[in-house]
C-alpha cells in the first residue's frame, strides 16, 4: 500500500535560526492532530542537526535537499550521504530540476547518488521531469522515462520499492503556472506505467509519486484527488507553517 506524502523542500532559504523557528512552528501546528498524510520537511544542510530532534518524529520526517556521490574523502564543500544520515535524517532529494539544471548532474552522477543514499539507510525522493521546450515538442514522455531508465533501473525491484518519484513540470517551478490536474494525473499515471512495465505491477502499485509544481493550498485537494498523484514535493509553500499545512490539509475528506 502506497503513502500519500507532503514534502517541503526549503531550497535556500531560512538561516539556522529561522528554520529553526519554522521546523518549531511546522510541529506545533500539527500537535493536536493526525496527519492524513506521512509529512517530511527537507531543509538546507545546516539544519539537519538541529531540526531532527526538535520535531515529532511520529508525524514528521526530516530529509536533506541533495548528497554527494562520493562516499568520503578530499570533496571540498561535499556532504556525504552518511553524514545526512548521521544527523537523523531519513530522506535526500535527488535529481532536482534545479541541480540538473544550474549544477549539470547528469543521470551517471545520480546513479551514484541514489546508490550511496540507499546504502546509508536513506529514502531517496528522487526528481523527474521536463522544461517548457520538451512539453512543446510532445517530448515530455521520452524525457521522464530516461531520466527514470538512466539513473534508476539497474536498482533491483527491493531497492527500486524503497524510493519515492517526484513528478516536477519544470516549466511550472517558480512560474506561477501549474500543470492542470488532468495533466499531473495523465503524468503521474505514465510514470506507474513505465515502472510496471520494468518492475511489475506490484512495485509500481506501491511506488508513491509526488507532484512537484508550484502545488499550494488553494490546488492541492484537486491534485491530491487524482488516483496517481500521492502527494506533493513543495517549494514556496513550505516556506510558512499556515501554508503548508493548508498543502498537508490537501488530503483531509
Amino acid at each position: 500500500m502506497r503513502k500519500n506524502i507532503v514534502a517541503g523542500n526549503w531550497k535556500m532559504n531560512k538561516n539556522l535560526q529561522e528554520g529553526i523557528q519554522l521546523a518549531k512552528d511546522v510541529n506545533a501546528i500539527l500537535a493536536n492532530e493526525t496527519p492524513n498524510c506521512d509529512v517530511i520537511i527537507c531543509t538546507p544542510f545546516i539544519h539537519l542537526a538541529s531540526v531532527t530532534p526538535l520535531v515529532d518524529a511520529s508525524k514528521i520526517g526530516v530529509g536533506a535537499e541533495d548528497c554527494a556521490d562520493k562516499e568520503s574523502g578530499a570533496y571540498t564543500g561535499e556532504v556525504s550521504a552518511s553524514m545526512v544520515a548521521s544527523t537523523g535524517a531519513k530522506y535526500v532529494i535527488l535529481g532536482h530540476s534545479e541541480r540538473r539544471a544550474y549544477y549539470h548532474e547528469t543521470s551517471a552522477t545520480l546513479k551514484d547518488k541514489v546508490n550511496l543514499a540507499l546504502a546509508n539507510g536513506l529514502t531517496p525522493i528522487f526528481c523527474v521531469g521536463e522544461v517548457l521546450e520538451e512539453r512543446e515538442s510532445n517530448k515530455q514522455n521520452e524525457i521522464v522515462k530516461s531520466q527514470l531508465a538512466e539513473a534508476l533501473f539497474e536498482l533491483s525491484a527491493e531497492e527500486f520499492g524503497k524510493l519515492v518519484i517526484a513528478y516536477e513540470p519544470v516549466w511550472a517551478i517558480g512560474t506561477g503556472k501549474t500543470a492542470s490536474s488532468a495533466q499531473a494525473q495523465e503524468m503521474h499515471a505514465f510514470i506507474r506505467s513505465v515502472i510496471a512495465d520494468k518492475y511489475g505491477k506490484d512495485v509500481a502499485n506501491n511506488t508513491s509519486i509526488l507532484y512537484g509544481g508550484s502545488c499550494k493550498a488553494s490546488n492541492a485537494k484537486e491534485l491530491f484527488a487524482n488516483p496517481d498523484v500521492d502527494g506533493g514535493l513543495i517549494g514556496g509553500a513550505s516556506l510558512k507553517a499556515e501554508d503548508f499545512k493548508g498543502v498537508i490539509d490537501g488530503f483531509k475528506a
